[in-house]
């Protein structure tokens, strides 16, 4: 008689969905929901997270078991850190992990790791704070120097969402290789080629001209915070301007810190018709707007992933993406590259897409091939795989 294998108690950590609106928050939910929907024969998932801000469960994942604590975010982060310098496994009860009968184990999906007698993984977004320590407040830096390589020694195994972060690691912290396994994330299906009446209406609501035209526009798209580069941008989008390209910027994303220096410099360099900050956006005008640019823009200066790139692509745009840190191995050959600093070589790569229709074709169509490998099906079968690993290696 075959025996039937009990699914594998797993608590995930999704207070990233709960709080936040950003890269960490899409991973989050969207592995929780892939997770639920395709391996819930393998996988018993129990949702985890601190309810310090009164924000309820992403609606998809509200049916699923939770436990919550409700501590201030200062007092949980420190907490945590407490049970690591301790080496006090205090949570384990809290978070459903006592369990003597099926191994349990624990994921924390952002930078946060208790200390426990449980098999644990810990997936790292990047280690910004590091590189670019400017990019974070003095609190969370000091939080993170002290916490981090904790976490990274004490997790038994850490996924990595991209090849470079797992360089980072492994050159920064001195984690072993085998230890990381890389985890890319997905692209959402939402993003494709839009129905052009969506993107004509969609393009005309955001980019208007005069006399009821749409104005034509580049597309930059993450939280306004200077990592992101829009410093660059903006010297481009002056060099275009003074070559007579009729294109505006259109930034979208939540304001960030730091960022009043950037809408002084659109003063400065006289593009105050020629820049447009829409903000946060409805998610279902967003692939719309990818799908109505003539090229997206993202010269940030570190990114964990990209998220950006690969929206862009699978909605068949161009992308002109600097060429450091995870860009590159997200990008593909399907996007021109450019240093991040150097706005002369991004406004001609930009002034390749817009003047040469042949390139413009061809990257459209690798773009798109490029974004189908990224996938959240992906993601959550290849944790399951690393789950099962987990287990096995710490049994």
């Amino acid at each position: 008689m075959r025996t039937v294998q009990a699914p594998l108690q797993v608590t995930l950590d999704v207070g990233a969905a709960v709080h936040q609106n950003a890269g960490l928050s899409r991973y989050t939910e969207r592995l929780a929901t892939y997770l639920l929907a395709n391996h819930a024969d393998q996988i018993d998932l129990t949702l985890f997270y601190n309810a310090h801000s009164g924000h309820p469960l992403p609606v998809r994942l509200r049916n699923t078991p939770t436990r919550t604590i409700k501590l201030g975010q200062l007092a949980w982060r420190l907490g945590v850190l407490a049970t690591q310098l301790l080496r006090w496994p205090s949570d384990q009860r809290t978070l459903g992990l006592q369990s003597p009968v099926t191994p349990a184990l624990y994921h924390a999906a952002e930078h946060l790791l208790p200390y426990m007698r449980r098999p644990t993984v810990m997936t790292v977004h990047d280690l910004i704070f590091e590189r670019y320590p400017e990019h974070h407040t003095l609190r969370n830096r000091l939080f993170l120097k002290i916490a981090m390589p904790l976490f990274v020694r004490a997790a038994d195994t850490i996924i990595a969402v991209s090849q470079h972060t797992k360089r980072d690691l492994i050159e920064l912290y001195g984690a072993p290789a085998d230890k990381i396994q890389v985890v890319y994330e997905g692209v959402d299906p939402e993003f494709k080629p839009g129905d052009p009446a969506i993107v004509q209406r969609v393009r005309q609501q955001y980019s208007p001209g005069t006399d009821d035209t749409i104005r034509p526009y580049l597309l930059m798209v993450g939280t306004l915070e200077p990592r992101k580069n829009h410093a660059t941008a903006m010297r481009a989008l002056a060099r275009l301007k003074a070559l007579g390209f009729p294109q505006r910027l259109l930034v979208v994303g939540g304001k960030g810190w730091l960022f009043e220096p950037v809408q002084k410099m659109v003063a400065e360099l006289g593009l105050d018709d020629d820049v447009r900050f829409a903000g946060y956006v409805p998610a279902a005008d967003l692939p719309a707007l990818y799908a109505g640019a003539d090229c997206t823009l993202l010269p940030s200066l570190y990114e964990g992933f990209g998220f950006p790139v690969l929206e862009a692509m699978a909605c068949g745009t161009p992308v002109v993406s600097s060429n450091v840190s995870s860009l590159p191995e997200v990008a593909g050959d399907a996007a021109l590259l450019v240093a991040p600093q150097d706005n002369v070589a991004l406004a001609a790569a930009i002034q390749r897409v817009l003047g040469e229709p042949g390139l413009s074709t061809v990257m459209r169509t690798k773009g798109i091939e490029q974004a189908a490998k990224f996938r959240w099906a992906y993601c959550a079968q290849e944790t399951v795989e690393v789950y099962k690993a987990t287990i096995k290696k710490t049994a």
